[in-house]
């Protein structure tokens, strides 16, 4: 039942960011938001909503999993033959909100796309974070 090659790794970032969750919350739903950080979307913030990010180099299929305002978001990230799943979890602090992303679901012959997400998103975080400090 348990063959190597179904397991599966992931990618986790986490960063203490100095604002609170709604303000978070709102760039991670908000697809003019999303689209100064990450990729251009058509984002809703509804579980089952089907929708696209748009890079240069092509396009995510994803479809909405989980919402739960200012907690919890997650989606499916379909492209290039990677089938992953991207879930934010957002936690108060006495400073802010400590923030995590996981996208699990890289195959071990994904070395490529394994490598390729773990730089990614530590540029969408850099830009999360500039679209945060200026962002209302």
């Amino acid at each position: 039942m348990n063959e190597p090659a179904t397991e599966t790794r992931s990618v986790v970032v986490e960063r203490e960011i100095p604002f609170p969750p709604e303000k978070i919350w709102r760039a991670l739903t908000e697809p003019h938001l999303i689209e100064e950080w990450l990729m251009k979307n058509d984002f809703k913030p509804a579980v089952d909503h089907r929708f696209n990010l748009r890079g240069d180099w092509g396009a995510v299929d994803c479809q909405v999993l989980t919402v739960e305002p200012h907690k919890t978001l997650s989606y499916t990230w379909d492209a290039l033959g990677l089938e992953s799943v991207v879930t934010w979890t957002l936690t108060p602090t006495s400073t802010g909100t400590h923030l995590r992303m996981e996208q699990r679901g890289f195959r071990a012959d994904q070395q490529q796309a394994y490598q390729g997400a773990k730089f990614g998103w530590q540029r969408f975080f850099a830009n999360l974070e500039q679209v945060l400090a200026r962002a209302d």
